[in-house]
């Protein structure tokens, strides 16, 4: 029964790692006609809309003991989803991937500096290592030059290490479903804010598409929170991995995007170093929560 469970889980994984790739396809074919700002809103208000009935049934939101604290994360995580939104339009769709996959090293160092989470030299080496890997890719003084918007994925991931890093402190005083669902909530207004300099109306073609990332976006945080209930993390996380060459596989088939070799190399020191600063097997059972 429990291998059972653990081979569902698995599946469910590998399908959250495809549907995630769509992510990157639909931002790419919005470049240029959808500002990455409208793309933030968007994707906040119909992930929204999408677990809305969740949150009637079963969140206690006035229970909260936060308030503000629940709007600074919810703009951490928006401006993180915004800048990998810019990478996504700009840059080659798996090297901003494989930018991103920079930030469990960057919460790694954040818990240290911040928190006073104590970390082993094989942590410290992960996150050295990280910043190898990046370089790699960025490729700073290579011969294909130097790629401006690939920065956007690593401030993405350094966004995404402090929300974070802050729904760690406010886990310890609150639920996990009301601390998902406040972040929904605080996004869609926040989002609205920021966008109206930059609006215009979308087509109903742009429109689909907007509301098929968002809907995506809330399918996946639902099965991979099943997936994580059913087996361990250990197990699990690692599997996000597979993101990389499904999205090298989408960016082919629709842009017609051959990655160069310096990102898969570049891509395997990320992965190893991230496996190394988390601790692999040995990391915690219940990752933070990773919002819409």
């Amino acid at each position: 029964m429990i291998a059972n469970r653990t081979g569902l889980a698995v599946a469910i994984m590998v399908l959250a790692a495809c549907l995630n790739s769509l992510d990157a396809v639909i931002v790419r074919l919005l470049a240029g006609e959808v500002h990455p700002l409208m793309i933030g809103f968007f994707r906040s208000f119909f992930g929204l809309i999408a677990v809305t009935p969740w949150i009637i049934r079963g969140v206690n939101l006035t229970a909260s003991p936060f308030r503000t604290l629940h709007a600074a994360r919810a703009g951490l995580k928006l401006m993180a989803m915004v800048c990998l939104f810019v990478a996504f339009a700009h840059a080659p769709l798996a090297d901003a991937t494989a930018i991103n996959f920079t930030m469990p090293i960057f919460l790694v160092l954040g818990a240290w500096l911040f928190l006073g989470e104590k970390v082993g030299r094989g942590s410290i080496l992960g996150v050295l290592a990280g910043f190898v890997g990046v370089t790699i890719i960025i490729r700073p003084s290579g011969a294909q030059g130097f790629d401006p918007w690939l920065l956007f994925a690593l401030a993405g991931a350094v966004l995404t290490a402090c929300s974070q890093l802050l729904l760690r402190r406010m886990a310890q005083r609150d639920t996990t479903d009301r601390l998902v669902a406040w972040n929904l909530i605080t996004m869609v207004p926040l989002g609205l804010v920021i966008m109206l300099p930059v609006w215009s109306m979308p087509t109903w073609t742009q429109l689909g598409l907007l509301a098929l990332q968002g809907m995506l976006g809330a399918f996946n945080m639902t099965i991979i929170t099943r997936a994580f209930a059913m087996a361990n993390a250990s197990v699990l996380a690692p599997l996000d991995f597979l993101r990389l060459p499904v999205v090298a596989l989408m960016a082919f088939l629709v842009f017609a995007e051959i990655p160069v070799i310096q990102m898969w190399i570049g891509a395997a020191v990320i992965i190893g170093a991230t496996v190394i600063a988390t601790g692999g097997a040995a990391r915690r059972k219940k990752r933070p929560v990773d919002e819409i």
